[in-house]
């Protein structure tokens, strides 16, 4: 996969964390631990997007609670 250089600008406590992760080799890199950031935010998208479409809509919000409980997932996180 070709990569493109890009700047961004995140909140410090995030690059703190990500650095962490880095340092006890839970990522290679910041890129690469943004990189699987972004790659896990398109796939959330996509999952959200084909439920639109089988419900016609956004999916009711009880119900989307009820599937997070079955697959032990957590909470949405605040939108950034």
């Amino acid at each position: 996969m070709r990569s493109e250089r890009v700047t961004v600008s995140l909140p410090a406590e995030l690059v703190a964390e990500a650095r962490g992760a880095v340092r006890r080799g839970a990522a290679s890199s910041m890129s690469a631990y943004i990189a699987e950031a972004v790659a896990a935010r398109q796939v959330r998208e996509r999952t959200l997007a084909t439920l639109e479409d089988l419900y016609g809509g956004p999916p009711p919000p009880d119900e989307l609670d009820e599937a997070r409980r079955t697959l032990r997932l957590a909470p949405p996180a605040a939108a950034v």
